[in-house]
């Protein structure tokens, strides 16, 4: 198992104490240091927890943080999904047709919907971005507040539809992977997935590169289309990695992207 290094550990300390309100001290670091996480923050989506998370540690720590720190954290803050739908045609059908249902039923379930909407916004990011810090901890602070109004059996029925069980337990595993859950807290987990710590910690050390470059096509004078083949074959791996806990939403994606990607060819 991958060990976290101090910007890591001081990473999730402020996401837990700004997400959870747990009281976390934290490790002392480098300028160099801070910058790094600064971009994690950046990365990840998560200015406004980070910022939370500092407020309650404590205004004795922050002599150690650099001033350009606490005043650029604010700007890791941006909306996640605005488009909330999957890839796969047929899956995106189920799924509309899920949250009609469920609106018009007569022991219509809000709260079961709300934690189905999280988990499919967050496998939108996972596979295009490969980011899901954010989308976890919308997760985990929903299940916390509502979780006792969420049916879990209704859930499963429609994670089952759409082929997303192991992926919404891959989500749980991480949440009790680095942000200290109980399984119990998580019912839609029905085994914890061994490879959720080792993924949170590829996504929050590598994002800030994996994310710099969108996927596009280009045509050269000569008419020739060419592509940036590191980021083809990193868009490939970030797939290849997701495969196994949502084969078809992860290979309509990528088939997607790329058919997209060619539309799109700019001179």
């Amino acid at each position: 198992m991958q060990e976290m290094d101090v910007i890591t550990r001081n990473f999730f300390r402020l996401l837990r104490s700004g997400a959870w309100n747990e009281d976390e001290a934290l490790e002392p670091m480098s300028h160099f240091k801070w910058n790094r996480l600064e971009q994690m923050v950046r990365a990840q989506r998560v200015g406004s927890i980070i910022k939370a998370g500092l407020k309650r540690i404590g205004e004795n720590v922050w002599v150690n943080i650099p001033e350009e720190f606490l005043a650029d954290v604010n700007e890791g803050i941006a909306n996640s999904n605005s488009r909330l739908q999957l890839s796969n045609t047929f899956l995106n059908v189920r799924f509309d047709h899920i949250k009609n249902e469920e609106i018009h039923a007569i022991d219509t379930n809000v709260a079961s919907l709300d934690v189905l909407k999280i988990i499919v916004g967050t496998v939108s990011t996972m596979l295009n971005q490969g980011i899901m810090i954010k989308g976890m901890l919308e997760l985990g602070r929903y299940l916390r507040l509502q979780g006792d109004h969420v049916d879990f059996v209704k859930l499963d029925k429609w994670l089952s539809k759409l082929h997303l069980v192991r992926m919404a337990q891959l989500q749980g595993s991480m949440l009790v992977a680095v942000f200290n859950f109980e399984t119990d807290e998580l019912p839609f987990v029905h085994h914890l997935e061994p490879s959720a710590y080792n993924l949170v910690l590829r996504s929050v050390n590598h994002t800030a590169s994996d994310t710099a470059e969108e996927w596009h096509f280009r045509q050269s004078r000569s008419g020739f289309v060419t592509n940036n083949s590191q980021l083809l074959r990193r868009n490939l791996r970030r797939s290849l990695r997701y495969l196994p806990y949502a084969p078809i939403e992860t290979v309509s994606n990528y088939i997607n992207n790329f058919a997209r990607s060619l539309q799109e060819i700019e001179e």
